[in-house]
């Protein structure tokens, strides 16, 4: 599992969209994760650079091509159980402007995420040798919706606060976050894609504590450890029921297109 994860990093990626000549990063090392290291650390460095700490392979495709991980197939069963750490570097001139993340505009921040997410797709073919191509099929989806009551939700004023959440197993806490950034997590919590249909466009701080279910597979219950963070009292509410009684919104069963990532080919990394 991944802890501490900013979500800011996953929303808005670049989906599927090719490129004739992708960026690629300048350096990049690779190293088989030290495997006492407990949990796991993403983090975009400043100049177009990205750090991953015991890292699988299957979360860094969900990082390159903006896709959950039950939206992969295919693969050997190594690249979710080997994890590696990560540091690769951009090239100086092209990273130009990207010194303090701090003091990026939104707009700002989805172009820098949409680039490491392209070079680290040109990083998977490059030094594991990945291959993939795409899917889509009709499959369960959810929508998030508001509520009948209405949002419980604190709106968040400012063009300057800081958005993010922070979630991990049973808990999950939005700064300034968009509906969008919900619904991203509760995806992985559910374990199916979510839509935002909330018809909500601000930015909100909110915190959202549920029951998860023991028996699913660790990677739905979000980012989270799941192992040194305490979990909810027995008997809390489900995803769903908290959903409405803390936050106003609530999860609408539908039928929707799926886009899907299959693994053609993936090889273990070559050496530094």
């Amino acid at each position: 599992m991944i802890r501490r994860v900013s979500l800011a990093l996953l929303l808005l990626g670049p989906g599927f969209a090719q490129q004739s000549a992708p960026l690629k990063f300048e350096v990049a090392s690779i190293r088989p994760a030290n495997p006492d290291t407990p949990g796991g650390l993403i983090r975009l460095m400043p100049g177009g650079g990205l750090s991953l700490t015991n890292i699988p392979v299957r979360t860094m495709i969900t990082l390159a091509y903006d896709v959950r991980d039950f939206q992969i197939s295919g693969g050997p069963g190594w690249i979710g159980t080997e994890r590696f750490d990560v540091t690769a570097r951009a090239d100086a001139a092209a990273a130009k402007g990207q010194e303090d993340l701090s003091k990026l505009t939104d707009e700002q921040r989805k172009t820098v995420r949409d680039q490491m997410a392209e070079r680290l797709r040109a990083l998977l073919a490059d030094r594991f040798q990945l291959v993939v191509h795409k899917e889509t099929k009709e499959e369960s989806i959810y929508a998030l919706v508001v509520s009948k009551s209405g949002p419980k939700l604190k709106e968040v004023k400012g063009a300057d606060a800081k958005q993010g959440m922070n979630t991990g197993r049973g808990r999950s806490q939005g700064f300034a976050a968009p509906m969008e950034m919900l619904a991203q997590v509760l995806s992985n919590i559910v374990g199916r894609p979510v839509l935002d249909k909330t018809g909500l466009a601000g930015k909100y701080d909110f915190v959202l504590e549920w029951m998860p279910d023991v028996g699913a597979d660790a990677r739905a219950q979000g980012f989270g450890d799941g192992i040194t963070s305490p979990a909810p009292a027995p008997g809390g509410p489900t995803i769903f029921t908290a959903l409405q009684e803390q936050l106003g919104l609530r999860l609408e069963a539908q039928k929707g297109p799926v886009p899907k990532i299959v693994i053609d080919r993936v090889e273990k990394p070559s050496e530094n």
